[in-house]
Order: structure tokens, then sequence, then C-alpha cells
């Protein structure tokens, strides 16, 4: 399997490694070689991996291509929370009061390559904190009051590896490259909390679906809360999350979703899909490599903004690639508009998903979940406007109508398209948007938490639609109730994996 080390710039990286490759991020974002590349390891050594940058999207469509990151996503929105670098010290103080007990200093910084340090003393540390956030070269930075505590977790940049750490970084990721990859461990009835905000303009269910949730657990004998934002450290004390805010990569719900999967909760959305259904990049290159017929796509970046208009003809639609509920969705009608949008776009992105543009009245949504089809709808546009929905002002939205139908009424082939294209994102609920053509079925996109509104998505299957929620909810904590009874066994018989 190809071993390739991503920088932002390769003249600054002077190391040999034998048995990889030193690639440009650039050209590891668009060039068709990486695209068509089946499997590789990608070691993102990019000098940061803020929210859009470049070193951000190497991991992100490194995953996208079916290869295999470090540090993933999850990992790199982790680094950034500083409510996990608190769990993650919990969890690691006892190591690291045994680790520093002889430093003098007020402050210590320990640097961590591939899990390791220079220093002996500090491996089990070192691998401790490299187990939590998989992270090629980073620096952990701890500070003492009554007792020695890790104040942050940040990576660093080649430039910051001193000279005589050089031969050491080499042994240590020639060591790492050739390791054979370990199994995750997963993490370790029927207390439901959903997460909503009643002050959300585009919330995903209106206070009538909620309660019918609500009710849906209680009727299958779990318990089911409401609960919000300023609920972040109360997680724990559930068994499974239902995230009913819509949901960012950047933003509390992301959050909630890894705090409740780190505590071992069922989660809907769960991290990976919040990660994969709202950036649109992941998804045009996802549908590209596994065949799912969408409309024309082309990832734009300042090197390719002119080929835009050839490729994909105007009016074309642009969208940022975190974009929802039709915000940050624009349509460029001739070159100066498109010009003006990618402008704009790029100041938030390094890259942007431009379209062609397919016009229809409706577009069906379908909802999926657990790999099964669930319900149907037509999402009529809004009238006048080329979108479902108009954005009048910050609390005004224009929809267009609504039309549910049985999922048997749903042309079959576009069933089929919105299972296979779910299939791609995982295994939780998603409405994917399609559109109709003459001859065929487009993908728009997949998108998590779905709405289900209470007169509208339920309209067919009333409450038999909450009530397929909550029984994947159950189903999955029963499995997992059976997993962990059976793990007790073992260990009580002395028969579990040590």
């Amino acid at each position: 399997m190809p071993v390739l080390l991503v920088v932002e710039n390769p003249r600054e990286w002077t190391l040999t490694i034998p048995g990889t490759e030193i690639v440009p991020a650039r050209e590891y974002l668009t060039d068709r070689r990486f695209v068509e590349m089946r499997r590789a390891k990608v070691f993102n050594l990019c000098r940061t991996y803020a929210y859009q940058s470049v070193g951000y999207y190497v991991s992100l469509l490194a995953a996208a291509r079916g290869h295999r990151p470090l540090p993933s996503v999850t990992t790199v929105q982790d680094l950034r929370q500083s409510a996990v670098i608190r769990i993650v010290s919990e969890g690691v103080e006892a190591l690291v009061q045994r680790a520093l007990a002889d430093i003098e200093a007020e402050r210590f910084e320990v640097s961590i390559y591939f899990g390791r340090n220079l220093a002996q003393r500090y491996d089990r540390l070192c691998q401790a904190l490299f187990d939590y956030f998989p992270v090629p070269l980073m620096r952990a930075e701890f500070v003492r009051a009554d007792q020695w505590r890790l104040q942050s977790l940040r990576p660093i940049a080649f430039d910051d590896i001193p000279d005589s750490h050089h031969e050491f970084v080499i042994a240590r990721a020639q060591r790492f490259f050739t390791r054979p990859s370990a199994p995750t461990p997963k993490p370790g009835r029927y207390d439901l909390a959903i997460l909503v905000d009643p002050n959300e303009v585009d919330a995903p269910s209106n206070e009538r679906a909620i309660q019918r949730f609500v009710r849906a657990a209680e009727k299958l004998g779990m318990e089911a809360w409401t609960i919000g934002r300023d609920d972040f450290g109360r997680v724990a004390e559930y068994d499974a999350l239902f995230i009913r805010e819509t949901t960012y990569v950047n933003h509390h719900t992301y959050r909630f979703a890894r705090r409740a999967e780190a505590e071992g909760l069922v989660v809907i959305d769960d991290p990976v899909s919040i990660e994969r259904c709202t950036n649109k990049v992941y998804q045009a290159e996802i549908f590209e490599r596994h065949g799912i017929d969408h409309p024309r796509t082309l990832v734009v970046h300042r090197d390719n903004r002119a080929e835009v208009g050839a490729a994909l003809g105007f009016p074309c639609v642009l969208k940022r690639p975190d974009s929802s509920f039709s915000a940050g969705v624009v349509k460029a009608r001739d070159e100066a508009e498109l010009g003006h949008h990618l402008d704009d776009f790029f100041r938030k992105s390094e890259l942007v998903v431009a379209q062609e543009f397919v016009p229809s009245s409706f577009d069906w949504r379908v909802g999926v979940l657990d790999g099964c089809p669930l319900y149907g709808c037509k999402y009529h546009m809004a009238r006048g406007h080329w979108q479902i929905q108009q954005v009048r002002d910050e609390n005004r939205r224009h929809y267009g109508k609504v039309d549910t139908v049985a999922i048997a009424d749903v042309p079959a082939a576009a069933v089929d398209l919105a299972v296979r294209a779910a299939a791609l994102i995982g295994d939780g609920l998603y409405g994917v948007d399609i559109k109709e053509t003459e001859d065929r079925f487009l993908v728009i996109e997949v998108n998590d938490n779905p709405n289900i509104e209470a007169g509208y998505e339920d309209e067919v299957l009333k409450d038999e639609l909450y009530l397929a929620v909550m029984r994947t909810f159950l189903a999955r904590l029963e499995r997992r109730g059976r997993h962990e009874e059976r793990s007790g066994r073992e260990r009580r018989a002395g028969t579990a994996p040590i």
C-alpha cells in the first residue's frame, strides 16, 4: 500500500524516509492520480488542520477516496475542542503526575512523534495521548498549579522539530509505517436524550414531532427527555442521544455527538455522518468514486476556477461545502456572477462545489434508516424560486409545498439510488435529495439530521414513523447490552482478551 506524506511545502521537508512519497498538499487535493488511487496511507503533515484549510481537506478527501488518513477529520476536530482536551486530561491524570513528578518548572512541553518522545520516561504518557489524538507530530503543554494538568495539544510543523530530533523522527516514522493496524476499540438502558434548540428557525423537527418521538420511546419501554446545548456535561447520564438540531462540524452538535460516542452512547447523528453529510466536497468525491448518478460536478479551487463555465455551462450552482437548508447555495448566471460568488466563497473555504443546474419543479426526498427506505416526500420549489426554501430574512423562510407519499409510490429507481447513496455515509438516519429528469434520477446530496415534522413527513406513516426511529435506538441498545453482558461473563470466567 502506498505511503504518502502530504506536506504543504515539500522543500521544507528535508527528511528522507524509505518507502514513502512526499506529496504537496494541493497536488493531493487536485491531481487526478490521487483521486483514482485505490488504497493509500496518508500521513497529513500540513502546518494546520484548521476548519476548511488545506490540511483539513487532505484528511477529509483521503477518507472520501478510501485512503487511510492520519489524523482523521474526527481527530482534527477533537484537537480544537477544549472540552475534549479536559476529558482526556482527566483520563491520563495519573500518567501525567507520574511522568512529570520530578519537573520543577511551572510549565512543561512534550513533543510527541508518532506516539513517542526521545525520553523513554515519557513514552507511556505520549502513547496515551496519541491513542486519544492520533496525530503524527504534535506537542503537549502541561501547567502546574497544585498538580500538573494538560493545558493544550497542538499539531506541529516540520520547522518545529529540532535538528537533533530528526534521526529519532525518521526511526519512529519507519517503525510506525510498517506496523500492522490495530482494531479501534469500541466504547463501552434505555434513557434517551433528544438534543433540541427551541429557538432554531430551521429546526429539523417541530415541537409536536419531538413529543411524538418522546411518546414512541415510552411505548417501547424507554424514557426520553429533551436537552439543550447547556447540558453537555450531562451527556454521560443517558444511554442514547438523538440530535434534533441542525448539525455542523464547527458546532456544539458535533461536540455532543463526539462526547456521546466517546461515552459509549448510541448516537444519531453520529460524528462520522455529521462530517460526511455537512461537506459537499466529500460527497462529490464519494459519489464519483462509487458511480452514484449525480449532476455534473466540479470541485473548484483557486487554480481551476477558470474551468467552471466551460465544464458546466450557465447557469450553474455553487455550494459552500458546509451549506444547508439552501443557505450557502447560489446560482451563477454568467462569468461575472460566477467570479463574484467564488471570490466570496474562497474567503471561507479552500474548496467549493460547482454543479450543473438541473431545473425541476420538485425534489424527491427519501428518508433512509439503518440502510432501509423509510418515507418519501416531494419537496416542491418555493413559489417563484429555484430552491425548496427561500430565505426572506434571518427569521423568515418561504417554503414550497410538501407532498408525502408512501415509499411504495416513490419510483423504485429513486429509492434504490437513495439507499445506495446513504450506504456510503453510514447506517444512521438520512434524507436523500434526488432530482428526477426525463431519463434518470440524480442524487443532489445526502443529509444527516433530516426533517421529520408533524404534519409533513409523518402524513403517511403517522406514529409508525416515530416508532421506527425509536425501534432502531432500542435494537442498538439491546445489541450493546448483549455485547457488554457477554464481555462481563468472559471477564468473570477469565476468557476475555487482555
